[in-house]
Order: structure tokens, then sequence, then C-alpha cells
């Protein structure tokens, strides 16, 4: 074998198809092999270090090598690698995790279904969701809402869901049922001098003129995060879940609340449903609750909802469920991130550190082409902008966001480019000077790409 075809990068090259990547870029550039983690900090196979920004992907909540979490899953493939909950089997370890996440949820959520990843737990809901309209009589109540720019999951299902268009295209996606309303982005969606209250106003009159056009007795659920993630860290107007609850509960549709990145204090509460003001029949949970050391992630459900599906299939199995759904190690390894978030003082902390990183990032507004920092807790997106008076966009087909991106890489910095908007999720554990270097960081490579954003602005059409 030749010494190329040797190299981990030449392997990878060969070998390795990466999700969520361009494949033909990736056999011209090669890629980034991570070799081992430090704290918030990742190291690369020539030793070059970088702040993660991003928890990876929104999820090392407490880095990268924590030796407790380790430990925990050593300690568990010992004494049982591997054992599954169909048919009526449990284990110490899942028991205690279902009864511990009952207990953190929000009032009336308490029954939970474990599975291995987020895309599952979403796919979850909607089959609970289907069941529990059809328990009732309502067997046509079969549609999902969701919204443009929400991300959740890559799995058929899943990906219907996601108002993405990279989730749909090769794909035939969405599938029918599938329906999507308008992003409660205001600074994009907004009207020329309409306020945040009037926006909120116009986004509920929107979905109920959607529930009745598609016909509300076909509408079984309304999914949402309560923060939009990887659509660009897209924080909802005040008063925006309380407008649009009403409505649901009119039309008998269920409010599934997908937590797989809010959840577990990433925007300043436990639960993102709890910053925002949702009231969710169902939450969706993962990256977090094992800080992604092990793939686990859970549905929790309320009572209304248990009561019905179990009522229906008495008698019968339920049928759904995965071969690891409360697998011992993910659970074990969950169980010791909840001990480690309860005695971190999990909540003050990310309020203390995500206004810290805030200020910093807004303080990078001197430059003209940020247009915007938004965000909750420690989850805070960076926007540019061709103008920043008239919200005027980039032309996307030049991906400024991601040289920017590119450029921090080169600067030790990992942070995530979704088109022009740059996201920071990084782990609950990053240090107060790790913030300070991050805004550093971000504000060189912003140097970096300045003239390239003002040719662009310069000749740039309003987007």
């Amino acid at each position: 074998m030749s010494a190329r075809r040797n190299s981990q990068a030449a392997l990878d090259i060969a070998h390795h198809l990466h999700p969520r990547t361009d494949w033909r870029a990736h056999e011209a550039n090669g890629p980034v092999i991570v070799s081992h983690g430090d704290g918030a900090e990742i190291v690369d196979v020539s030793g070059k270090r970088y702040i993660e920004g991003m928890a990876g992907l929104w999820c090392a909540s407490l880095g990268f090598n924590h030796p407790r979490l380790a430990k925990a899953g050593a300690d568990q493939f010992a004494k049982l690698g591997f054992y599954h909950t169909f048919a009526h089997r449990s284990m110490d370890v899942v028991a205690d995790l279902a009864g511990q996440l009952a207990e953190l949820a929000p009032a009336g959520l308490d029954r939970v279904c474990f599975n291995t990843s987020g895309s599952e737990a979403n796919e979850t809901m909607v089959k609970l969701a289907w069941t529990y309209h059809t328990a009732r009589g309502k067997p046509g109540k079969r549609k999902i809402i969701s919204r443009d720019r929400g991300f959740h999951g890559s799995t058929i299902v899943a990906a219907s869901m996601c108002g993405l268009p990279v989730m749909h295209r090769e794909f035939g996606l969405p599938l029918p049922g599938f329906i999507h309303v308008r992003c409660p982005d205001h600074l994009r969606e907004g009207q020329p001098g309409e306020s945040e209250e009037a926006f909120t106003a116009r986004l509920a009159a929107e979905l109920e003129q959607t529930i009745l056009a598609e016909g509300a007795d076909t509408v079984a659920a309304f999914i949402a995060e309560p923060v939009i993630a990887g659509g660009g860290i897209v924080v909802p107007p005040k008063g925006y879940f309380e407008a649009i609850q009403p409505i649901l509960d009119r039309y008998d549709i269920l409010m599934l609340d997908d937590e797989i990145v809010c959840g577990f204090g990433r925007t300043g509460n436990w639960f993102g449903c709890e910053t925002v003001g949702m009231k969710p029949d169902m939450m969706s949970v993962a990256k977090a609750l094992s800080s992604s050391y092990f793939p686990i992630s859970a549905v929790i459900v309320s009572d209304r909802v248990y009561q019905a599906v179990a009522d229906y299939h008495a008698g019968e199995q339920f049928g759904h469920g995965f071969t690891n759904s409360g697998h011992p190690v993910g659970a074990a390894i969950a169980l010791e991130a909840l001990k480690v978030y309860d005695e971190m003082d999990l909540i003050p902390e990310v309020r203390r550190k995500g206004a810290n990183l805030m200020a910093g990032l807004e303080g990078l507004m001197t430059n003209p082409y940020v247009g915007n920092v938004r965000g909750r807790g420690m989850m805070i997106g960076v926007e540019l902008l061709a103008d920043r008076a008239s919200r005027r966009r980039f032309d996307p087909a030049l991906k400024l966001g991601a040289r920017v991106e590119a450029a921090a890489a080169s600067h030790g910095l990992v942070v995530r480019s979704m088109g022009d908007i740059l996201g920071f999720c990084p782990p609950y554990i990053v240090s107060d000077a790790q913030i300070d270097a991050m805004v550093e960081r971000l504000g060189k490579a912003l140097d970096d790409v300045t003239p390239a954003l003002r040719d662009a602005a310069g000749a740039a059409t309003p987007v």
C-alpha cells in the first residue's frame, strides 16, 4: 500500500462516506482528523488545538473527555454491556433514569420511552400522536405541522418535519401530510415597521388558517424546537407560544416539543419549553442527556397521551421500539451526567457564562457586517448582513459564513456556519478565559474576511 493510501487522511478519503458533507470537496481537501479531547477543546493529529464553540454537534455539554462519564460507562460495560427493554425487561440504571427524567421534566410529563437518537425520538412522538388520536376515535388526524428552518432529524419522517431544503431535495421529501408554516424569525420574516407583537399575531393567524385549510380533523400535532437550532438559532418573539397554544387546543392538536438541542440547561432553564412558555404534550431529549458520550434519547410523555395509548393497546404489545432502547451503558452515563449537572449548579452557571458570551459577541457589532447577535443561555447566533439598517442579506451563493467559519478554524476556534449565521453552543465546562478567547478569535476571523464582506455588500442586491 502506498504511503498516501496508508495515511489516515487517505483512508478516510478513499473509504469513509461522511454525513452532511460535500463528498467531492472532501476528496479534494480531506478531513480534519481529531486525535483527542481536552475539556472544552479538541486536538487534531497535527497537535493543533481548537476551542470547540459548538460542543461538537450541539451535544458535548461536559466536554470531550470527562473522567466521570468515562468511568460510569466503563463500570457499566464491566457489569452489563447490553440488555434490552422489550417484553417487560428492564435494568436498575434504566429504571432510575426514567424516574429522574420524569422528576426533572415539566409537570404532567412523567412517562419515558427510550431511543438511541434524536431522529428516533421525534419519530416516536409522531407514532404516539397518531395512536393517541386513533385511540380516541379520530384516526384521520395524521398530518404534522412544523416550521420553516426547523430541524428534527435525518430519518424519513424526521426529515419530512424539517424545514430545510437540504433535508428534502434528493429524497422526494417531505412525505405527504407534513406541512410547514412560517419561521418565527422577526429579523427576516417581519414586514417593514411590523412590531414583534404584530408579527406574532400574524404567525398565529397564519397557523390557524393553515389548520382550517388542511382540515382540523386531519391534523394530529404541531412540532417545534423552543429555540430553532440548525436553522440559525432563531429565538421566537415573546408571547409566540402563548399565542399559538390556544389555537392547537381549539382544534385538538398535540404540541410536540423537540428539546434535542435545547434540553438540559442549554437555554438557561432545564428545558427550552420553560424559556419560551411552551406547554408540550410530549418532549424529545437527546444530546446533552449523556453529553453524547453514548447514543441515547428519550421521549417524555404526558399522562393523558399515555393513558389513551395504553388503553388502546391493552392486551396487545405496542408495536414500536429499538434493539438499543434503554441501553444500560447509555443509561449509566446519562445518570452520571445528571449528577454532574446538579453538582455544578447548572442553570445559574449557564446563565452567567451565556451572558458573558453574549456580551462579548455583541461587542463584535463594531464590525458593520455583524448584523445581529441573538440567543438564549449558551446558545447564540451571530448573523452577517450586507446592511444592518435595511436587514439586507448577502447572496447565499457566496457562502461568506462558511469563509468566516474556515477563518475561525485557522485561529483555533470551531464555530458552525448555517448560511451566514455563525452558531455558538459551547460545552458548559468552558472557562471564562476560553469564552474571552472565542470572542477574540471570531473577531480575528471576521477581520480576515471583512474585505470580502465589504466587496460583497457593495455588489449585493436585496435578498
